[in-house]
């Protein structure tokens, strides 16, 4: 089955030339386009798309309110495109539901594999946007109390799940860094993600180092 996607940016030539490349791929059909959070919104809810492929800086709504809309109302998976990898709001972003983030100068073939691996439920980032997003966190140097308190919901083996998670580790590499099978690690991510209400292994991330979890040099049992 063809994975549907709708294409969000204010400028046409990026919308055409999205379009382009991802129209081209037999497994991907381009289902909409939109000019601004607002239509994005709309179009999301009519066509009901697998991902979104989502600029940020946008007029009537910016990125970061459409993304937080589309993943309250809709199953849709959003991906994030913009211009810089500094940009301010890529992490409010992430933290409204957004399940990957990538420059616009991407390759045609990184866009590609970047839609269909968050079409298949996981998390993208670009390696500078992930130590960036880890440094602004840590940054701050303070956990949140209310999401200290749902750490108890979680096992201990699930706790440390969500610790490796925040490493970057694959689920390949906690398989072995654990010794216990991809299959049983994918459960017990699965069990983390609905314990904490989390969408996604980037949430899961942001979610860690907020809570305290995670902290350079040392971690919070």
């Amino acid at each position: 089955m063809s994975m549907r996607v709708l294409v969000v940016d204010d400028q046409d030539l990026f919308r055409a030339g999205f379009r382009l490349i991802l129209d081209a791929q037999p497994d991907i059909t381009v289902v909409g386009e939109a000019a601004d959070g607002l239509e994005a919104i709309e179009q999301a809810i009519a066509l009901a798309p697998d991902v979104v492929v989502m600029d940020v800086r946008m007029p009537r709504l910016d990125g970061v309110g459409a993304t937080r809309r589309i993943c309250a109302e809709t199953d849709a998976k959003v991906l994030v495109l913009t211009m810089f990898d500094l940009d301010e709001y890529v992490y409010d972003a992430l933290r409204a539901g957004a399940s990957g983030f990538l420059l616009k100068d991407v390759r045609r073939e990184e866009l590609v594999e970047a839609v269909r691996v968050v079409a298949a439920g996981e998390a993208l980032l670009a390696p500078t946007v992930t130590r960036r997003l880890i440094a602004d966190l840590v940054h701050r140097g303070h956990s949140r109390p209310e999401l200290v308190r749902q750490l108890d919901d979680l096992t201990e083996r699930e706790r440390e799940i969500l610790r490796q998670l925040a490493t970057g580790l694959s689920n390949a590499e906690l398989a072995a860094a654990l010794v216990v099978s991809e299959h049983t690690v994918k459960t017990h991510v699965s069990s983390v993600l609905t314990k904490l209400r989390l969408r996604d292994r980037v949430q899961a991330v942001v979610f860690a180092y907020e809570a305290g979890l995670v902290i350079p040099g040392r971690t919070r049992e």
